[in-house]
């Protein structure tokens, strides 16, 4: 018996296009929920049945792999949260033409090594030149 890594591709990467949208929902949502302890289970419910909905939409999985596409965007929506974290735009803001400076991970890591760099050349002119082999 072998794992079907295509299938799991595909479940996985409909699950992360699904999961997105739902973790812009919950997020909107949740303060319908009486009790923090219920935001978990109110997020659980949500990717199942957004899952299972729009897997069976947008593709042809059979009713047990969307149920799984549900379960992986419930388990991976921490993950995708934090990635899309001060990104989202609301659609008031899109609508006024309102657009916030968001700062890019990747532009922070950038940074810090153009300050490493500087920081090492200064050290070289500090204490002479330093063999970079």
């Amino acid at each position: 018996m072998s794992l079907n890594w295509d299938m799991l591709q595909e479940l996985l990467i409909i699950a992360i296009c699904c999961s997105t949208i739902t973790v812009a929902f919950i997020q909107k949502t949740k303060k319908f929920c009486k009790n923090s302890k219920w935001v978990t289970g109110y997020s659980f419910v949500v990717n199942l049945v957004f899952g299972f909905i729009f897997s069976k939409t947008f593709s042809n999985l059979s009713t047990i792999q969307s149920l799984w596409v549900g379960l992986f965007g419930f388990i991976g929506a921490d993950t995708i949260y934090r990635n899309l974290e001060g990104k989202l735009t609301t659609y008031t803001d899109l609508r006024n033409g309102k657009s916030e400076n968001t700062v890019d991970s990747s532009e922070i890591s950038n940074d810090k090594t153009e300050d490493t760099e500087r920081k090492i050349e200064e050290d070289s002119d500090i204490l002479g030149e330093i063999s970079r082999d």
